[in-house]
């Protein structure tokens, strides 16, 4: 029998507003320009959401997300005020910036790809010659992209986002200035932990003329990860590096034939690939937070939920 996930919500909370139904998150609108945000156990890849929840993946997202809000607040304010449940976060409502802010210590992922066939700039960003898959850049890079309401995000350069008016000038030099400040501090506890972090994104939105850290930060979703004690020996040997991420997932969909393209049906995971996924996020909370998990009780989890939120709320 397999473990109950959290798969959909629908709520109806005192004064709610609006609710939007995301790839893995569930946003309700509420009073006093609040959002709650639910990290339910759904999982994308390639754009999709895979048939079946993985159990314990919302708690683990939506816990690293407050952990590392909180540890970059000196460093920017955060739309985050609370978690009252373990798969809930309640904030301050922003007008987001139509651009996500991507910063890459490591040629890996989508520049890799790039740089093996053959380009040496991304988002107007030169890289250097010579370099192998998951080597150290010189210095962390920063490779925007739109941020597309459906479908695939877009590459795009410091000055398009400026000359399109996507954000100004001035706005958008301090988004820069905010991202490599935060990428430095999740390297910083990373490296504490014994892991190297690889790349990552970040979102941020406006409230009140004030540029606020939105959405979640340093989780497997939005992060790459690294294995520190093992990384310069499979660099050496030329050999795939260990990590934690979500790329293992994007592996074995591909390993089944899918890569989210036209005509392609999405695999059904079997219970223990579930299990090993779960335990894999599980496995980057403990090391990232230096925190034990604690697995939240799944039976009646809607009402625990509601409890939460109404007792924050009141």
């Amino acid at each position: 029998m397999s473990i109950r996930a959290l798969e959909s919500t629908d709520f109806n909370f005192p004064g709610q507003i609006d609710v939007y139904h995301g790839k893995v998150r569930d946003v309700y609108k509420l009073p006093n320009d609040k959002l709650l945000m639910v990290a339910t156990d759904r999982i994308s890849a390639f754009d999709h959401v895979l048939p079946r929840a993985i159990p314990y993946k919302g708690q683990v997202l939506n816990q690293i997300a407050a952990f590392f809000l909180n540890a970059v607040s000196d460093i920017v304010p955060t739309w985050l005020e609370a978690a009252p449940d373990p798969h809930i976060a309640i904030g301050k409502a922003c007008e987001p910036y139509k651009v996500e802010m991507v910063v890459r210590g490591y040629l890996s992922g989508h520049a890799w790809r790039e740089y093996r066939d053959g380009k040496r700039m991304i988002c107007g960003v030169p890289m250097p010659e010579g370099m192998k898959e998951n080597d150290a850049f010189p210095q962390p890079i920063l490779t925007p992209t739109t941020k597309a309401a459906e479908g695939h995000d877009e590459d795009i350069s410091r000055e398009e986002i400026i000359a399109q008016g996507l954000v100004s000038e001035k706005e958008y030099l301090q988004l820069e200035d905010y991202s490599r400040k935060l990428f430095q501090r999740g390297t910083e506890i990373a490296a504490e932990r014994g892991l190297i972090l690889v790349d990552t994104k970040y979102e941020f939105g406006n409230r009140a003329g004030e540029i606020t850290l939105i959405d979640e930060i340093h989780t497997p979703d939005s992060s790459r990860y690294f294995y520190k004690d093992t990384y310069a020996d499979l660099q050496a040997k030329g050999e795939k590096q260990r990590q934690l991420s979500k790329e293992f997932v994007r592996e074995w969909l591909i390993e089944n034939g899918f890569q989210g393209l036209e005509g392609q049906s999405i695999p059904n995971m079997p219970d223990a690939f579930v299990e090993k996924v779960s335990q894999r996020y599980i496995e980057l909370f403990e090391k990232i937070t230096a925190q034990k998990f604690q697995k939240r009780d799944y039976d009646g989890i809607e009402s625990q939920i509601e409890e939460a939120v109404l007792k924050h709320l009141a």
